[in-house]
């Protein structure tokens, strides 16, 4: 018998695999400090002749922000 599904157990508990998180993603030209509304935008501006972009100036930056951690203590009230 073999088990096909991937299994976090913390403390006894079984953990969820997926944790509510939100995300969101700041892309921004390394140099100028313009900032692109989208993955887009800033593919159109390295894509374009007129600019001197590159896609090392480039900057993604990520924030992700963990609404509730899974109870990993037992459960204290």
């Amino acid at each position: 018998m073999s088990i096909n599904e991937d299994t976090i157990v913390v403390a006894g508990k079984k953990v969820p695999n997926v944790i509510d998180v939100e995300s969101s993603t700041t892309i921004k030209h390394a140099s100028t400090g313009k900032v692109y509304e989208s993955e887009d935008e800033a593919t159109s501006d390295v894509n374009d002749p007129a600019t001197e972009t590159t896609e090392s100036d480039i900057k993604r930056d990520v924030a992700i922000s963990v609404n509730k951690l899974p109870d990993i203590f037992g459960g204290t009230n």
